[in-house]
């Protein structure tokens, strides 16, 4: 295979030593091994040996050690998007979804009669805490798309997003919780369809959330070093 060898070789170290989104990662791969086979294939031109051409484009390109911040950071702020757009969208929307499923529930009323006093402000308290937790999103991802160019650390900000995902889920366990024992159940859905499939796409973004704050933190936890 044509550029087998030496460039291959650090494009298969770089990859190693990078953590984050993986199509975009290999992407970031791909095109400096493509930029690396473009600068060899010139050398040999010039009248390199195929091999010696490939070291001198790796030389010249640089040891990993030295530009795999530089991709990782672009990497850290991939997934700090990502996960900054999946709140300011998917949050707000499933307290949306959850507040129409109220409205129309045949037997809300009911529900609401027979829950103890606390059970009211709870559940505003989570709707309210589901909209920060959107509007932390929005920021975030304003911050790292205008405001990059702005702000000097934007591993910090990213980290910090993932860890408020992170706490702020055994809050929202604890009042969802408190909340399924006050109705009695499971809200008083147990035999509703529309609010037993609310309840599974709540579940699920909760964990695409955690997965993507855990995505987060890996791509930001430490300097890349050569593999």
């Amino acid at each position: 295979m044509a550029g087998a060898g030496v460039i291959d070789d650090y494009v298969t170290g770089l990859n190693r030593a990078l953590r984050g989104p993986r199509s975009l990662r290999l992407d970031m791969v791909a095109e400096a091994r493509d930029g690396l086979l473009d600068t060899a294939e010139a050398m040999q031109d010039a009248g390199l040996e195929r091999e010696a051409a490939e070291r001198a484009a790796v030389e010249e390109f640089g040891p990993i050690r030295e530009i795999a911040p530089d991709y990782q950071e672009r990497l850290g702020v991939a997934a700090g998007r990502r996960l900054a757009a999946m709140l300011f969208v998917g949050v707000p929307l499933t307290t949306l979804v959850w507040s129409m499923i109220w409205k129309v529930f045949p037997t809300a009323g009911t529900v609401y009669e027979s829950t103890p006093a606390w059970f009211v402000p709870v559940a505003r308290g989570v709707d309210m805490l589901q909209l920060f937790i959107g509007l932390m999103g929005g920021v975030t991802l304003l911050v790292l798309g205008r405001g990059l160019r702005r702000i000097r650390r934007p591993r910090l900000v990213i980290r910090c997003l993932a860890l408020f995902v992170w706490g702020a889920f055994p809050v929202m366990a604890l009042l969802c919780g408190a909340l399924m024992v006050g109705s009695g159940g499971s809200f008083g859905f147990g035999d509703y369809p529309p609010g037993m499939a609310a309840s599974l796409v709540s579940y699920a973004a909760w964990t695409a959330q955690l997965y993507g704050a855990l995505r987060c933190l890996t791509a930001t936890r430490h300097t890349p070093a050569a593999a």
